[in-house]
């Protein structure tokens, strides 16, 4: 197993599907890396060499944040946020969808588990 930012990528993978393992890499920038590093995005995982595996976390390293970089970042805006009392920060806080939908009757993810209801016999 190839170890990328303390990430480990599964060897079975294709080397552009096994970087989206790592936060903040989708498929888009996974395919940049690979063609910054110049690697074929099809070449698997196990068949990387030390080489091209230290490449591939220089350039990211050098271009993106990831992994407990790019979380930290994340909490730090969250808790702006809810620091100069926004209306998104309100809507965090409280655990509400934050981007506008509707929660009369979605919205089940961030709310939660529904109540239970005590049964009338």
């Amino acid at each position: 197993m190839a170890r990328i930012l303390g990430v480990e990528l599964p060897n079975h993978k294709k080397a552009f599907v096994a970087l989206t393992h790592i936060y903040g890499i989708g498929s888009t920038r996974a395919e940049e890396i690979l063609r910054a590093a110049g690697i074929n995005r099809d070449k698997r995982v196990k068949d990387l060499t030390e080489e091209e595996v230290s490449r591939i976390s220089k350039h990211i390293n050098e271009n993106y944040k990831v992994e407990g970089e790019l979380r930290q970042e994340i909490d730090r805006s969250i808790k702006r946020l809810i620091e100069i009392g926004s209306y998104r920060g309100y809507r965090h806080k409280q655990g509400l969808p934050v981007r506008g939908q509707k929660t009369h009757s979605n919205a089940r993810m961030r709310k939660g588990p529904r109540p239970s209801r005590i049964k009338k016999r």
